[in-house]
């Protein structure tokens, strides 16, 4: 938990990314909520807009809701639901709805004082969050203290970390590879040439993500 200069309350937030869309971020971060609260930290989730097919099953905001035994209204407020599988300020627009402004985004979070969040955007670092930002720029918003990434284990996964590392440069980056399977020969390959050709530092399971996330943002236990 940190203060700003004023003395108010900024909340530890961990912004969630993909290197693109269907790649099991909030998946991930369901799972991730479930070892952290196993672990005694205090977490929660945001997603501050969502844009989804009315028939493809549980919105990213139920997912994440059902992790934390809360409400999907309160993850996403239901007037950022969208109905219509396009970038949010696209679906907007097809909707017949008013333009998106990250500020906007930004004022309608409802972040306690305590604990981690995670606040999870759309698609990759660069797709469209609003008319003005993408995720990079929610990160910024937010004063982030890390981000993390979570990449497909497959075919073109080295291209698409390396793109998304670069533009999250600015923040510790935690790169979690996806539905790797460890008798996979790519997927080993592609482990093995991030680790030593790229110096990164994959993750492939979450018990590890959980201790990373921990390590790296200390929270006091619950009581």
């Amino acid at each position: 938990m940190k203060r700003s200069a004023k003395g108010r309350v900024i909340p530890d937030v961990c912004v969630v990314t993909g290197t693109g869309t269907e790649v099991g971020k909030t998946w991930v971060t369901s799972a991730l909520i479930g070892a952290l609260q196993a672990d005694g930290v205090p977490v929660i989730a945001r997603k501050p807009v969502q844009s989804f097919d009315v028939d493809g099953g549980p919105t990213d905001a139920d997912v994440l809701a059902g992790a934390l035994g809360i409400e999907a209204h309160e993850v996403c407020p239901l007037h950022r639901w969208y109905e219509v599988p396009m970038a949010p300020p696209m679906a907007a627009e097809a909707l017949g709805l008013p333009p998106l402004s990250l500020d906007e985004l930004v004022a309608e979070l409802s972040l306690p004082e305590v604990g981690l969040v995670f606040v999870e955007g759309v698609g990759g670092p660069r797709s469209p969050l609003t008319d003005d930002a993408d995720t990079v720029d929610l990160a910024e918003a937010l004063d982030a203290r890390m981000v993390l990434l979570v990449a497909d284990a497959g075919l073109g996964t080295i291209n698409a970390v390396l793109l998304a590392v670069a533009a999250l440069e600015k923040w510790d980056t935690i790169v979690f590879l996806n539905r790797f399977e460890p008798g996979n020969d790519l997927h080993r390959r592609n482990l093995e040439w991030l680790r030593e050709a790229e110096s990164l530092s994959p993750i492939t399971s979450v018990k590890e993500l959980s201790h990373q996330v921990q390590r790296r943002n200390p929270q006091r236990k619950a009581m």
